[in-house]
């Protein structure tokens, strides 16, 4: 008999086989609405001058704003333990800033 009591509000999370595998993405494109946040995750492969939508992902601005700080979390998780991450001076095929 378990002793633990049961957490009634505890979330129980599927994983479909095909979703867990993932999908590799160099590149994100985000663009909002005043009700909607969307998220395009793309490949690009080297060579052709074209590009692949892996996966989007479709969220309100709450989660949007979660996803953010839950984001941030992780990276000073990572840039602890691995040490800090450089970004070059490319973002998404032109200078940072001038998007």
């Amino acid at each position: 008999m378990n002793n633990q009591p049961e957490n009634q509000n505890q979330l129980k999370i599927q994983v479909r086989p095909e979703i867990a595998e993932g999908r590799y993405s160099n590149i994100a494109m985000i663009g909002h609405t005043p009700s909607d946040f969307l998220i395009d995750f793309i490949f690009a492969a080297p060579g052709p001058q074209q590009a692949q939508v892996v996966s989007r992902v479709i969220m309100n601005p709450e989660n949007a704003k979660k996803l953010l700080l839950a984001l941030g979390d992780n990276v000073k998780k990572y840039e602890t333990q691995f040490g800090e991450i450089k970004l070059n001076n490319q973002n998404f095929g032109g200078p940072i800033g001038n998007n």
